[in-house]
């Protein structure tokens, strides 16, 4: 009886809304308030995010140099803290192709300070992957409690070296390895790795090799994959594939791009915030075949612009709010995990320079304002608005009510909710969408929702715990 007077109550909530904001529903952005009314249904249960939602991506490259990931590296270290207490560091990127595993020490300096995205993936020299590396990532991971799903060199590697390295990362890394990924983007090796018939079924069959090369090192050995860049039906297809003879694979992954390449005419910020219809529909086939195959789903590399980032969109106030409505889409589209690609100077990149002197960049607090909904559960929500710029996400964690909406526009926001009170409240602001720096996130006394309405200022986001 509790429960269908709390439905009620909720739902009449929705009606009075409804019924306030339906004559003004439809006013143009500008200088005059957009008006929004949120209504949710906190029966319909979507997705949770799980404790180790959140993830960065770096290049493999990385590891030649051993000082970068390593309990030393304190600022790092505190870094990936800010931004979740568990989370998981992916390995890999173009320079995957690239590295090789070695059980010898090289000396002299470090063959380069940081890894660029997008830049080193011109890199057609191998980079070092040592044991001190693989020891000094360990300590790492150790010291932020993030796992690590790792990418082995099958572009241009031999699976000899794949398997060994295989097991020494195992060997070293430990619990803190959560899966192997056989390649980097398989779906581009076309005329680049291999011949100009390379298709999916090419890919199946080197994969089995590989696979049981690296079985036979290591017994116990989990796999991530295909870890494609956008053909769906290497993801289709290795679902289906290793449902019927792969039960090592514990989880589905794939790359998301919100536009690219940097530098070609229109990556701008404005269609970085529109919204990605294609983002819907390639999830609605994944998530069937994940579904299929009994797997969860990763997003494991992505970003807002694929080739390092787009100077003027991927580095400025913007992305901090592309980052906050992206990770939330994704998960109440099914997937567990978020990682953002990034590393050196990336134009993208969450967390730049090193080796001990790092910035955060707007994605950064936009990585860090999805925190509070790590281990909740998404229910339904629909958000009557004008702009398609303004978003909203509703969540249930331990009895609590978890709202946030996204303004991505230029004007302010007023939107008439179900809530009558909230006890936390965090708000994403910046000076302008373009602004290259002072976005902050800042936790403050929740507003007061006077006859349940939120007021959202011009380019921010702001989270509500009620």
């Amino acid at each position: 009886m509790k429960l269908e007077r709390r439905r009620f109550l909720w739902q009449a909530g929705a009606a009075m809304a409804a019924a306030w904001c339906a004559p003004r529903a439809v006013r143009a952005e500008g200088s005059e308030v957009i008006r929004a009314t949120l209504t949710l249904d906190r029966a319909k249960k979507l997705a949770r995010l799980p404790a180790d939602y959140t993830g960065l991506s770096y290049e493999s490259a990385q590891l030649a140099n051993p000082a970068f990931f390593a309990r030393e590296n304190r600022e790092l270290v505190r870094l990936f803290g800010e931004l979740g207490a568990r989370g998981v560091l992916r390995i890999g990127g173009s320079s995957s192709e690239f590295t090789a595993f070695t059980t010898k020490e090289v000396s002299g300096p470090p063959m380069l300070e940081t890894a660029n995205p997008g830049l080193d993936k011109e890199r057609r020299s191998d980079t070092p992957v040592t044991i001190r590396s693989l020891e000094n990532l360990r300590a790492f991971l150790d010291a932020t409690g993030w796992g690590c799903m790792y990418g082995l060199n099958r572009g241009r590697g031999s699976v000899e070296v794949a398997a060994e390295e295989a097991a020494y990362a195992y060997k070293i890394l430990g619990p803190r390895l959560i899966a192997l990924q056989l390649g980097n983007e398989p779906d581009s090796w076309k005329n680049r790795y291999r011949g100009a018939d390379w298709t999916y079924g090419d890919y199946w069959k080197e994969w089995i090799v590989t696979r049981k090369a690296v079985l036979e090192r290591v017994p116990g050995a989990k796999f991530a994959g295909p870890d494609i860049s956008n053909k769906l039906g290497y993801v289709t297809g290795f679902a289906a594939d290793v449902k019927k003879s792969a039960p090592e694979v514990t989880m589905l992954t794939s790359h998301y791009y919100t536009m690219g390449p940097a530098g070609k005419p229109g990556m701008t910020i404005d269609a970085m915030l529109a919204p990605d219809t294609k983002l819907d529909r390639t999830m609605k086939i994944i998530m069937e075949a994940a579904r299929g195959a009994g797997l969860p789903y990763r997003m494991c590399e992505g970003n807002s612009c694929w080739n390092g980032g787009q100077q003027g969109a991927s580095d400025v106030h913007a992305s901090a709010l592309w980052c906050v409505d992206t990770m939330l889409h994704l998960a109440a589209l099914g997937s567990v995990g978020v990682n953002l690609h990034g590393g050196g100077e990336g134009v993208y990149a969450p967390i730049v320079g090193g080796p001990k002197q790092f910035t955060r960049r707007p994605v950064f607090y936009g990585m860090q304002m999805v925190r509070p909904f790590f281990g909740a559960t998404l229910v339904e929500s629909t958000l009557a608005c004008a702009s398609d710029r303004v978003r909203a996400y509703v969540a249930e964690k331990n009895g609590a009510l978890m709202v946030a909406l996204v303004n991505k526009t230029d004007a302010p926001v007023a939107v008439q909710t179900p809530l009558r009170h909230a006890r936390r409240q965090w708000t994403l602001s910046g000076p302008s969408l373009d602004a290259r720096q002072q976005t902050t996130l800042t936790e403050s006394k929740p507003s007061v929702l006077h006859r349940g309405v939120l007021h959202v200022e011009p380019h921010a986001a702001v989270l509500l715990e009620a």
